[in-house]
């Protein structure tokens, strides 16, 4: 039988408030959505134990010491920006130290956790390279190099990926043609990364080392838009995800 894993699943959350105007009148409205709850049901049907921070809980419930991390057998985020991650209401409002999240993610995978960045408007570089996560401990550990600018590709029209499923455990048994995707992160494989999926030369799935730990770069997303139903409801695409995180926690391996 196999182990269930502890996964960190951070990000994938919005509140928007949106202003209508009817002519000369005008009304606002606020709604809260968690495109997370896609990721929840694909590991929960492997199994696993999810737990999720949405975007405005990260300075309440993110951990801040090796310990707490290290309770976590894969970290995984997604649209969540640099910002969010360093600027704890502790050190934006009262210029009072706290902990460095992304370098305490770097010693966590350092020191043999699983880590893995999702593609989206704020991570990576994202939309006007809000993501922010050039030059972070983050770019240092992930098996790519990011861009120093925007780095989305949109396509409205359409990307059919296709994998090889006898170049890499995780693929061993998917099928050869997959889903369509809207759009990613346009990334820089590094000497060594392992590039599972690609749309032309950039990859899509990329997979690497860092110390003792492993980590992925996902540059689409994981749920809409960039990632439409037919790829969120596939039916392979838990089966893509158990792979992606047995991975990173070495529980699998070639």
């Amino acid at each position: 039988m196999k182990k269930p894993l502890s996964i960190l699943f951070v990000g994938e959350s919005v509140v928007a408030h949106t202003i209508e105007f009817k002519g000369y009148d005008s009304f606002t409205s606020t709604r809260y959505h968690e495109s997370a709850i896609v990721m929840r049901k694909v590991f929960e049907k492997e199994g696993h134990r999810f737990t999720h921070i949405p975007c405005h809980r990260v300075h309440l419930d993110f951990p801040t010491d090796l310990d707490s991390l290290s309770r976590y057998d894969v970290v995984l985020m997604s649209d969540v920006g640099s910002n969010t991650m360093l600027l704890h209401p502790e050190t934006a409002r009262f210029s009072k130290r706290t902990v460095n999240t992304l370098k305490l993610i770097k010693e966590y995978v350092a020191n043999g956790g699983g880590y893995g960045m999702i593609g989206g408007y704020m991570t990576f570089q994202g939309i006007e390279a809000k993501g922010k996560y050039k030059g972070t401990p983050i770019e240092e550990i992930l098996p790519v190099t990011l861009l120093p600018y925007d780095d989305r590709v949109e396509i409205p029209e359409g990307a059919d990926l296709r994998a090889n499923p006898e170049s890499h455990v995780i693929l061993n048994g998917l099928p050869e043609a997959w889903p369509y995707i809207l759009g990613y992160n346009r990334l820089i494989p590094k000497a060594g990364a392992e590039v599972l999926v690609a749309n032309e030369d950039d990859p899509i799935i990329a997979v690497g080392t860092y110390g003792k730990g492993r980590t992925l770069a996902y540059a689409t997303d994981c749920a809409p838009h960039w990632a439409p139903p037919a790829l969120c409801e596939w039916e392979h695409y838990s089966v893509l995800w158990d792979r992606l995180a047995r991975w990173l926690a070495q529980e699998l391996s070639e």
